[in-house]
């Protein structure tokens, strides 16, 4: 029976199925913390596996029942170890023509100028791992293809067909409006499409801006500003995220950001792009 894995860096990793004394440690480890992996006999079977799961959840951490570097960091008292980085190891070029495949339709000169901001945001919001680089880009496609921040357009989605643009976002109590003209002051920006008075607030803030996208809110369409709302918003929702793409499940993963499915058949393409090319 095999004792352990190894991840992309070759560090160990103990999963189902490993048995030995780095699975016995694991074990003694995890009794030790309060979370009782059934028998302390060196074998990580499925009570293992849900104690791993159930400690990493209370970290933080994605509960995925696999012990790896950060969980094992974590479980001895250390701060985790960073994440391997989306791009690791690629030089600029290299990473150009990713990211231009998973955009088969967008103009290259729109990458190459829009594309640095978004790396620059990520990396200053820690999310260089491969799951939420490759999410935030497939996210970008899914919401506007042209890689470009963009303001959202009339729609029978939000617009009546006797009424001004957007009236039905302006009493949107979920998103915080309060009447006209909130609707089309608040409407979808930037990347993400940033939607209604609270986010416009809560994002702001998150980014340093205070309420400045409250006063201009058309500041959420300015690249580095549409770049860094994008990191925070899809960092708000990290665990959720990687668990639904561990699971492969695009259309929860898709949910999370955008409420339903708009863009899925973008998105997942982009996605799986990006999987087979960053392997």
């Amino acid at each position: 029976m095999t004792q352990k894995s190894a991840d992309s860096r070759g560090a160990a990793v103990l999963r189902v199925g490993a048995s030995g004394e780095k699975v016995l440690a694991l074990q003694k480890a995890l009794a030790k913390a309060g979370f009782n992996p059934g028998g302390i006999d060196g074998k990580f079977g499925l009570a293992t596996e849900a104690a791993v799961m159930a400690f990493q959840r209370s970290e933080n951490l994605l509960a995925d029942g696999v012990a790896g570097p950060r969980t094992l960091a974590a479980l001895a008292g250390r701060k985790p170890v960073p994440l391997p980085g989306g791009f690791a190891g690629k030089k600029p070029e290299e990473v150009l023509q990713i990211v231009a495949r998973m955009f088969p339709h967008t103009p290259l000169g729109n990458i190459k100028e829009n594309l640095p901001p978004v790396l620059d945001s990520l990396r200053k919001a820690k999310l260089l791992d491969r799951l939420m680089v490759l999410m935030a880009l497939a996210t970008v496609r899914a919401e506007t293809e042209s890689f470009e921040p963009l303001a959202e357009g009339a729609s029978r989605y939000n617009s009546s067909p006797d009424g001004h643009p957007f009236d039905l976002y302006d009493n949107r109590r979920d998103l915080g409006n309060r009447g006209k003209p909130d609707g089309f002051d608040f409407r979808g920006r930037g990347y993400v499409q940033l939607t209604g008075r609270d986010n416009y607030l809560r994002y702001g803030k998150t980014i340093g801006l205070g309420n400045r996208l409250i006063q201009s809110p058309e500041d959420a369409c300015k690249p580095d500003v549409a770049a860094d709302l994008l990191a925070a918003f899809i960092g708000s929702k990290e665990i959720a995220i990687k668990e639904a793409l561990l699971d492969r499940d695009f259309a929860r993963a898709r949910r999370l950001v955008n409420g339903g499915s708009h863009g899925l058949d973008r998105f997942t393409d982009a996605y799986r792009i990006g999987i087979q090319l960053t392997a």
